[in-house]
């Protein structure tokens, strides 16, 4: 059996503040394998943005252990293991959408041809072909977002790391992004932990889902999806989708229970 892509193993974090430590994480043990969608789900506050944090080494862990491809979250980063998506597209203002995406690929040393093959790849994968040469300001918030996506993808990383990247956007865009990004994951077969709060779109997009306590941040369940891998929207309708999506809720009712 291969060993997982992601491995925490009794992972805390206790941020030390003014008002005295605050417990991030407490015991956070998961494994993410080669090929997984998992979501992340659970209260504001939770440690869901952490935990990601803890993966991408923006955040150090003050307990137990982290590794991301059998190494640490540190080496992974420096062999440019993942992509990270923010909460907010992040788009530099004065650049074009194609040179926003090539700011990677220049800052890793790239050759021109190979960022200009890359940058192409990556728009059509993200249908935005034809709108490198548009400023950010030019494109819908939905648009500007899968060119962010778009800029985690340009150096091919097996993973993707994305932070409640689709939270700002009103229903209809994000359940498009949402069809959009399982086609991407099923096409690229990249492994990606995503962070959200909404139940639908953990149910609706993920192989695995992980409900995440109140502060400090623990796990309260996870859950193995049956739905199939090809989702169209209307899945949601379905007594399968409903019956996973009342056991998220209940383990975000008992996590707060615990707290």
């Amino acid at each position: 059996m291969t060993a997982p892509v992601i491995s925490a193993q009794n992972l805390s974090l206790t941020f030390e503040t003014n008002d005295g430590p605050v417990h991030a994480l407490k015991d956070v043990t998961l494994a993410v394998e080669k090929g997984d969608f998992v979501s992340f789900i659970g209260p504001s506050g939770c440690g869901k943005t952490t935990f990601l944090r803890c993966m991408a080494d923006l955040e150090q862990p003050t307990g137990g252990e982290i590794t991301v491809n059998g190494v640490s979250p540190e080496e992974a980063r420096r062999a440019r293991a993942y992509g990270y998506v923010f909460q907010a597209a992040g788009l530099y203002p004065w650049r074009t959408i194609g040179g926003n995406i090539r700011l990677p690929l220049e800052i890793m040393g790239y050759g021109r041809s190979d960022q200009d093959a890359r940058v192409q790849r990556v728009l059509d994968l993200v249908e935005l072909a034809g709108f490198e040469k548009k400023f950010p300001w030019q494109l819908s918030g939905g648009m500007q977002q899968r060119a962010s996506i778009a800029r985690a993808l340009a150096f091919d990383a097996d993973i993707l790391l994305m932070d409640e990247p689709f939270g700002a956007l009103d229903e209809i865009v994000r359940d498009h992004l949402n069809e959009q990004l399982l086609q991407l994951w099923d096409k690229t077969n990249k492994t990606i932990c995503f962070v959200t709060h909404s139940i639908p779109e953990a149910v609706y997009l993920s192989t695995k889902i992980v409900v995440m306590s109140p502060r400090p941040g623990r796990i309260t369940d996870v859950i193995e999806s049956p739905l199939p891998r090809q989702r169209p929207l209307d899945i949601r309708d379905t007594p399968e989708f409903i019956e996973i999506a009342h056991r998220v809720r209940d383990g975000l009712r008992a996590g707060h229970g615990d707290g």
